[in-house]
């Protein structure tokens, strides 16, 4: 089998549908970083420095927790929420969604001047993101790995692991760099 350095075509299409998982963690956004510089500025033909050719679609995803209209407690009954209340939560989370896409575009724009798409998805971010990737097509989807230990990923579960076993396209998870003490 002969190796080409051209981009996949999948399905008919010419260019990559990648998608990139992001939130607030630093995890995240070294994945997305990583993305860039091994996936896009890979695709660079010659040219121009930080003027790549376009490997294809990238597109962000950000996955927002839905809002929950009670607080449990661990003594006692669940205490409801007033309206206000939940506005001023509902309002917080989507800034905070703004925030986190706009963090993400400006690594996009300042690293390569790539444009990225962005998308928000609401719901549990492991079945969302896993969801996007299905509806958009997706040809891969990059996650960042927050090393949590085994007792606390099971625990807690793990996103990037749910995603390499549920997700219908290849999943690319990111390390990030191991930090010395």
């Amino acid at each position: 089998m002969e190796e080409t350095n051209e981009p996949v075509a999948t399905e008919g299409r010419e260019k990559m549908t990648v998608l990139v998982a992001v939130d607030e963690s630093e995890g995240s956004l070294y994945a997305l970083s990583w993305a860039l510089d091994n996936l896009f500025a890979a695709a660079a033909v010659g040219g121009a420095p930080n003027k790549p050719q376009p490997l294809g679609r990238l597109v962000l995803v950000h996955a927002q927790q839905p809002l929950q209209q009670f607080i449990m407690h661990p003594i006692g009954p669940a205490v409801y929420a007033t309206s206000s209340v939940i506005d001023s939560v509902k309002k917080a989370q989507e800034q905070n969604s703004r925030d986190v896409i706009e963090r993400a575009k400006g690594i996009c724009r300042r690293r390569l001047q790539v444009e990225a798409e962005a998308v928000v998805v609401i719901g549990d971010p492991k079945e969302t993101i896993c969801q996007a990737a299905e509806q958009m097509q997706t040809d891969l989807l990059v996650v960042g790995s927050r090393g949590l230990s085994k007792i606390r990923r099971a625990i807690l579960g793990s996103v990037s692991d749910y995603c390499a076993h549920h997700a219908n396209c290849p999943v690319l998870i990111v390390k990030p760099p191991k930090t010395s003490h």
